[in-house]
């Protein structure tokens, strides 16, 4: 298992040298606008207390998987922080997958539960997946938030936030039979 997370770790830390600080500030923009462009996502941009978004989140595995990610924390739309987003799973797994993931914050505490160094999502909570042309409907571990939605500018479904958070995910590219958010852990840095 830690030889999967070094690996990710050192991709990443690869894309990251080599990508120029403007075309790292254009990327989150460019997520952030891509969830945006849905109308079940658009409420909770207004609503929120606070933000993580994830650009990319690789995954991949064969029996044993894992998952990486680093992102922004936004509370209101200022950057309160990074984060990084981990996941070791081992069970029928298979593929590879690239996607965003945004998680919004319903009031402080959660804000303060994911800020607080190290979080976990537990099995309960459930993502809603959508696409740039046309959602799809997928819980990944629940029914909360699972949603069948229209065209991402089209109409709303009902979503609502599990213990004070609600996360989407927009995929990006690759084929995985398994897609979950249960188990991902969390560390946050804030900005000085």
């Amino acid at each position: 298992m830690k030889s999967i997370k070094a690996v990710l770790i050192l991709l990443v830390l690869i894309l990251f040298l080599t990508v120029p600080s403007y075309a790292v500030e254009d990327r989150y923009t460019r997520t952030i606008e891509v969830f945006l462009k849905s109308d079940a996502v658009k409420p909770f941009f207004d609503d929120a207390y606070g933000y993580a978004v994830f650009p990319t989140v690789g995954k991949g595995g064969i029996v044993l998987g894992g998952a990486y990610g680093a992102g922004r924390v936004y509370l209101r739309d200022k950057i309160s922080g990074t984060s990084t987003l981990m996941k070791v799973s081992v069970g029928f797994q298979l593929g590879g997958q690239a996607f965003s993931q945004i998680i919004f914050f319903q009031d402080k505490r959660a804000y303060d539960e994911f800020t607080s160094g190290n979080f976990e999502f537990d099995g309960s909570l459930s993502a809603v997946v959508i696409t740039a042309a046309a959602q799809a409907k997928t819980s990944t571990q629940g029914n909360t938030a699972g949603a069948s939605l229209g065209p991402a500018t089209g109409t709303q479904a009902e979503t609502s936030y599990t213990n004070g958070m609600a996360v989407f995910i927009h995929t990006l590219g690759g084929l995985m039979y398994e897609i979950s958010v249960g188990g991902q852990k969390f560390t946050f840095t804030p900005i000085d």
